[in-house]
């Protein structure tokens, strides 16, 4: 075999090798696996869009005793009203921390002055030292150590969006349950401490501070079913969730009481009627693919 043959099938063996550690093959995941390097890597531009919103359902988290089926349903039922009505979503489920953080960081790369931002999280939360925190599929919690460390801070959140410049911020919390990793901690405590607002922001919690939600065996939970019913209109957003918490006490017989905290300075319709509302598609932290 002469030299420049051997050269030649050296360079075509080296150009199939950088053709597979390059990233130009694509080696498939199993579905239920969870992502193990952070998604934000090569995002688009910042979206040019007044309503931006983000939603995280997570249900299976192999630290805790139970699952919770109900919130990927929560929140693929409420990704599909608010595409529907024109926002540009980001949707995760069963997200861990690198998602969730990097998927935050994203949305405040969007945001501009005059943006409406909805931030939806359903899963385990957990309070410390009077603030809470929401808890990532991957988060091993030993202490109250960690859930500072692991969890990410609904305060801070809050806080990120307002110093983007985020004209509106709403936030639906389906996260008042009984602390899943209390039996590991000296001292435990029950929901979620009251969450702190800044100007212009509306909160709706699946519970009053202190008070956990049992969740029953449905299709969705009571919270998401009223909110769900409630979002078919156009009303201001305030009226909407203030009815939403109406229907679930209803509905519940006073046994839940979700709670509503207002710093509104404007009246918001979340919803105005648009004939080319655009689509953005749902990222899946499970599968890392967009649909």
């Amino acid at each position: 075999m002469t030299f420049p043959r051997i050269l030649g099938d050296v360079a075509v063996l080296l150009g199939l090798l950088s053709t597979g550690l390059g990233g130009t093959m694509r080696l498939e995941k199993p579905h239920n696996q969870i992502m193990s390097a952070p998604i934000c890597s090569g995002e688009s531009a910042p979206l040019d869009t007044n309503r931006l919103a983000l939603v995280i359902g997570n249900s299976t988290y192999p630290d805790a005793d139970s699952p919770l089926p109900q919130m990927t349903r929560d929140a693929e039922g409420l990704t599909n009203a608010l595409r529907k009505d024109g926002f540009l979503v980001d949707a995760l489920d069963n997200a861990t921390r690198l998602d969730m953080t990097c998927a935050i960081d994203h949305l405040r790369a969007s945001v501009h002055l005059n943006s409406i931002v909805l931030v939806y999280f359903g899963g385990y939360g957990v309070q410390s030292d009077g603030q809470n925190y929401l808890i990532p599929v991957d988060a091993k919690i030993w202490s109250e150590e960690d859930v500072r460390r692991q969890g990410v801070s609904i305060d801070r959140l809050l806080s990120q969006l307002e110093t983007s410049g985020a004209r509106v911020r709403l936030v639906v919390i389906e996260a008042s349950r009984r602390n899943p990793y209390e039996r590991r901690f000296r001292t435990y405590s029950h929901g979620l401490a009251p969450i702190q607002t800044g100007e212009n922001a509306l909160i709706l919690s699946s519970a009053a501070p202190g008070q956990v939600v049992e969740d029953p065996d449905e299709l969705h939970s009571q919270l998401m079913t009223a909110l769900l019913t409630q979002m078919d209109s156009s009303k201001a957003i305030e009226e909407v969730f203030n009815n939403t918490r109406n229907a679930v006490m209803a509905a519940t017989q006073g046994q839940q009481i979700p709670a509503v905290s207002s710093t509104l300075t404007e009246s918001v319709n979340l919803w105005p009627a648009r004939s080319d509302a655009p689509v953005f598609s749902v990222r899946s932290a499970a599968s890392g693919r967009h649909e």
